[in-house]
């Protein structure tokens, strides 16, 4: 089934009323949790953390 793909203007502009918070959430020790509970040191090694991409199996 083919469903209707919507492109996004580039020069598309919200005012800040019409913004909505995205919020961030992480895995913590088997359960999720956002970002923004953390404490300021929590906070700064999510920040530092490094992802990367398996590389795919044969």
């Amino acid at each position: 089934m083919n469903m209707p793909v919507h492109q996004p203007s580039s020069n598309a502009r919200l005012d800040d009323s019409q913004r909505t918070r995205c919020e961030v959430w992480t895995r913590v020790m088997g359960y999720h949790r956002p970002v923004s509970s953390f404490n300021i040191g929590k906070q700064g090694e999510f920040r530092e953390r490094r992802f990367f991409v398996e590389e795919r199996t044969r």
